[in-house]
């Protein structure tokens, strides 16, 4: 092993040296002082490897230097698939090759000499680099004059217990530039997952001057209290607030940041109209409780169950999530008993889930929306096409382009939840550039806009970025959807085929003749599926549907082959005229992508509990035999259909994975163990003419 000097960056904050002799030595930083420790050998305790495997990554190395960096690809021993991208650098012979894996870790060669190894995942992006090569590296993006300077050193003051106003305490940690000259700017991340393990992600703020404050949510960890998700935290974050505002090192200017969970407490605290609530930073948001989480289009989650077992104890513990008897559990029946059967005890949250069948008080209390008229605040979003809580964004940014006055900015990727984290997912290949390095630098500035008050002009850039899935393109717009987009109807028809059951429907452009229905049997003890893997706990993944719309349960609607590129770019909704013979039913409408060689990619869908098809308030039983017609969202995505691929529109009833499949019976899901089956019609005639609705974008060659 070389006798050579690494040094490790984390979202531009520098953290260790490491130091390669007969083995790998380490010296670990003093955030306070920035002073270094002695070297020690390096072990796996001391940088937690859920963050940045850093052994691993060294021991990667070892290969990775000794790699002829030529070629248009580079596997490796273990499997790892690399493709050179563009240099840092223009002037220099630097090139990025990045890796094709999940939590990529990408490789920067200059004159064929591995200098570089770049680490992605959830938190941002970690650099291990040679000493002296770092302006080489993406670190060169934090040179930016309008970012703030860093080595201000990290002072920990101390663990608080926030008294809210029942009484119950949260426990709650403060970080502080330890240079600094009087209060300072609070960024506030509120969590369920654990505040001490979220800090590491996040120094990188105090070393830029702002103060960070981590707080467990109610419940969970060492706060106080009984944990109901999203129920609490409109008044525990506005009581938060408050403490924040009031203590001597805040200048009364809070921003908040967080992904998922820690995005909807950020959307309830604005909902309070908190004055000293000044920026979000809102990243894959969970959306509201019946059109995202738990319940989605009135239908309760059952996908959901792997992140309600990783929550069910006090700690965060990932490990519940894996199992190979999901198939099994989610035939359970009650559902309310499933985790009983499976934990060997209730989830109190689940049982409380269980016995509100409707947007009642209870689900009312997590609803955001009910107070659009109060959130007043410049927002940065940060989501994804294949983000199992997309519908949570959709939500925030329509909300914020209809009341809030506040600037606001959209970045929309070719993401899973886990967001910019693969350059793959599920085979569905995009291009390296699917992968960002600037979005760390990005909150920073949007946080010096809006609580430094800095005129650095983030929020005049481009509103909206986006990614076209199967162009491989990042795109900038005023606005989202972009302005230029038209909506167009396509029909569902069947005319001029033998059958009516199973398929072979077209998709037409026309309003469709007399036709009859579409019809088949809906069994909820065989729902069609909604293909994903419960303990990857993500629940929107293109997979290919080729084999499931072979089933005689799925009626499948199809363009011809088209005969130029079509390009997709905004909302879509199904507007669909059914009958069914049950009193209660489920209609899911999914849209995908079939190539020439037939395989069929989902990209988005949408899914209606009839009973709410009027309101989620106020449930209605089915008349039999009758047609309603329903209005389907089926949220949002930026693809390229090219020539000769052919669009396609699937209708069932079923999801399995993804809800738990309607009864027909009418009853409340959640005690209903009597399963019946339900003749269901779809109708395409000119009087009733079943239609997905598409934003078309005529122009995507350039930014519009």
């Amino acid at each position: 092993m070389s006798d050579q000097i690494y040094i490790l960056f984390r979202n531009g904050l520098k953290w260790c040296k490491v130091i390669g002799k007969e083995q790998w030595y380490i010296q670990i930083r003093n955030f306070k002082t920035l002073k270094w420790a002695p070297e020690k050998i390096l072990e796996n305790n001391d940088i937690p490897p859920d963050e940045v495997p850093l052994l691993g990554i060294l021991e990667k190395t070892r290969e990775l230097d000794k790699i002829s960096w030529e070629g248009d690809e580079l596997i490796t021993s273990w499997g790892a698939h690399y493709k050179p991208e563009n240099s840092i650098d223009s002037q220099e012979k630097t090139v990025i090759w990045a890796d094709r894996s999940d939590n990529p870790l990408d490789v920067v060669v200059l004159d064929d000499v591995p200098v570089a190894y770049i680490f992605t995942n959830f938190y941002g992006c970690s650099i291990l680099v040679k000493d002296g090569y770092q302006d080489y590296t993406p670190l060169k993006l934090w040179k930016d004059p309008q970012l703030p300077e860093g080595e201000r050193g990290i002072e920990h003051l101390g663990s608080f217990m926030v008294t809210l106003r029942d009484k119950v305490k949260l426990a709650t940690d403060v970080w502080l530039p330890a240079t600094r000259s009087g209060p300072v700017p609070i960024v506030l991340i509120r969590t369920p997952y654990g505040r001490l393990k979220q800090r590491n992600a996040h120094l990188y703020l105090v070393d830029r001057g702002y103060g960070l404050v981590i707080q467990d949510a109610r419940g969970r960890d060492d706060s106080e209290g009984r944990w109901s998700p999203f129920i609490n935290e409109k008044d525990d974050g506005e009581d938060t607030l408050n403490w924040l505002a009031e203590q001597d090192w805040c200048d009364g200017n809070i921003g908040m940041i967080g992904a998922s969970y820690s995005g909807a407490v950020q959307w309830l605290a604005a909902a309070t109209g908190h004055p000293n609530l000044k920026a979000l930073i809102s990243l894959v948001t969970a959306g509201t409780p019946f059109n995202d989480i738990p319940q989605r289009g009135g239908a309760m989650l059952s996908g959901i169950l792997a992140w309600a077992f990783q929550v069910s104890g006090r700690q965060n513990d990932y490990s519940k999530t894996q199992r190979e008897d999901w198939a099994e559990l989610l035939k359970i029946r009650p559902i309310r008993d499933i985790p009983r059967k499976a934990l060997g005890h209730d989830i109190p949250f689940w049982l409380e889930w269980m016995d509100h069948s409707h947007n009642d008080e209870y689900w009312q209390k997590a609803d955001w929306t009910k107070y659009e008229e109060k959130i007043k605040v410049p927002a940065l979003f940060v989501s994804g096409w294949y983000d199992d809580d997309g519908i949570g964004t959709s939500q925030a940014w329509e909300l914020c382009q209809k009341n809030n006055p506040m600037p606001t900015r959209l970045i929309l990727g070719p993401w899973k939840h886990v967001f910019n984290t693969t350059r793959e997912i599920h085979n569905i290949k995009f291009g390296n550039n699917a992968v960002r390095y600037d979005l760390e630098t990005l909150y920073v500035k949007w946080f010096e806009r809006f609580l430094r008050g800095q005129k650095n002009g983030v929020e005049e850039a481009p509103r909206a970025e986006f990614y076209m899935v199967n162009e491989n393109k990042w795109l900038q717009t005023s606005g989202w959807p972009p302005p230029k987009v038209k909506q167009k109807k396509f029909y569902l028809s069947s005319e001029g085929n033998a059958k009516t059951s199973g398929g072979n429907g077209r998709l037409i452009t026309q309003l469709p003749g007399n036709e009859p229905a579409d019809h088949f049997t809906f069994d909820p003890q065989n729902p069609a599926p909604h293909i994903i893997d419960v303990s990857e706990n993500e629940l929107n993944v293109p997979e290919n549907y080729r084999e499931m719309e072979l089933r005689d349960d799925v009626l499948v609607f199809t363009s011809p082959p088209l005969d130029r590129d079509m390009i997709l770019a905004g909302y879509l909704e199904a507007e669909l005229y059914a009958s069914t013979s049950a009193p209660d039913t489920d209609w899911v409408v999914r849209l995908t992508d079939v190539d020439e060689k037939g395989n069929s990619i989902r990209l988005v869908e949408g899914l209606i509990r009839a009973r709410f098809r009027e309101s989620y308030e106020n449930p209605r039983a089915l008349t039999p035999g009758k047609v309603y017609k329903y209005n389907i969202p089926m949220g949002k995505i930026a693809v390229r259909f090219p020539r000769g691929h052919r669009i396609r529109v699937q209708v069932t009833s079923g999801a399995e994975n993804l809800v738990f499949p309607n009864h027909n019976t009418g009853r409340d899901p959640s005690d209903d163990i009597e399963m019946e089956k339900a003749k269901q019609k779809v109708y395409h005639d000119a009087k009733r003419p079943s239609s997905i609705s598409l934003p078309i974008l005529p122009d995507f060659s350039k930014n519009i």
